[in-house]
């Protein structure tokens, strides 16, 4: 019986939790949450919401797409077994409450598309299970914390068109795990830090439309096996392209345009058998007379030129 009233409290806590959050959405009586999250009916069988088939506490939340405005509610912090939360495509606003920092078994964050503010929280530090975090597509602002190096078995990071700036931290190469690091059109400024370029899962780097500066190391590709696409464009990189790429074996695209980069195109680059895509203008390259071309190499080996 002790057992039994732990379970219901607990489920009825996750539904108090998510009601909290109803009660901040702006939404008409038409819409499909508007009577599905109810008391009525069990938490488990409400429109977005997975529960646990061990626990019956709440696993997932995934209202992504639903055309849902409002901020987040604090007792959110309160669905401690959430490991999926997807609330991205809506317009939901504000700072993030510092109560999701309880959400202990998250392995899934998907804030992208939405109009959270606000600096990024340093206690995204804490959620040690964390393997996915999407947050592009917002207006968060200010630095980039230390913390999330602590985040050490994330997979993908994608903080992408927002309005973050200054240094990317050296801790960030902790995240030994890391397959795609997106950092797309911020203000993020200062050189590359050198240990990103240690990861040696690292699948994808995204850094265009920043303000990134000095060069890429000589030995770029020396532990970075895997690396399949480089986006690097429309920053303040100079010096010479490092003549070590085809070390890169798995290049598809290498994006570097609108750049200072100067010196030869590196021979190197036609010994990259799986590459597709080479973006290489705005630049002081020498080897080629052109303002702007994308060089497309195919897998037969003939090379292309498209202005």
């Amino acid at each position: 019986m002790a057992c039994l009233a732990t379970a219901l409290t607990d489920i009825t806590t996750d539904g108090s939790a998510l009601l909290a959050l109803k009660s901040r959405l702006s939404i008409d009586p038409s819409h499909v949450l508007y009577k599905n999250w109810s008391d009525s009916t069990s938490v488990c069988s409400w429109i977005g919401v997975t529960c646990g088939s061990r626990h019956q506490r709440v696993t997932a939340l995934d209202i992504s797409a639903m055309g849902l405005a409002g901020d987040l509610s604090p007792e959110m912090g309160n669905l401690t077994f959430l490991v999926y939360l997807n609330l991205s495509s809506n317009n939901f606003y504000g700072i993030l409450p510092k109560e999701l920092a309880q959400l202990r078994r998250l392995k899934v964050i998907d804030f992208k598309f939405n109009n959270f503010t606000g600096e990024l929280p340093s206690w995204f530090g804490f959620l040690h299970e964390l393997h996915f975090l999407n947050l592009r597509n917002n207006s968060f602002r200010g630095f980039m914390p230390n913390s999330i190096s602590n985040v050490s078995k994330l997979e993908t990071l994608d903080l992408s068109y927002n309005s973050l700036e200054g240094k990317v931290p050296e801790e960030v190469g902790n995240l030994y795990y890391l397959k795609t690091l997106s950092m797309q059109f911020n203000k993020f400024s200062g050189p590359i830090p050198m240990a990103i370029f240690n990861i040696s899962n690292l699948e994808i780097l995204a850094l265009t439309g920043n303000s990134f500066s000095g060069e890429l190391p000589a030995n770029m590709c020396r532990h970075l096996p895997s690396l399949s696409e480089l986006y690097l464009s429309k920053n303040e990189l100079e010096g010479q392209i490092p003549s070590n790429i085809s070390e890169c074996s798995q290049f598809r695209l290498i994006a570097l345009s609108y750049n200072k980069f100067s010196g030869p195109i590196p021979r190197e680059i036609g010994k990259l058998k799986a590459l597709e895509i080479l973006h290489l203008g705005y630049n002081y390259l020498k080897g080629y007379n052109y303002t702007y071309t994308a060089f497309k190499i195919f897998k037969s080996g003939n090379l292309t030129s498209n202005s």
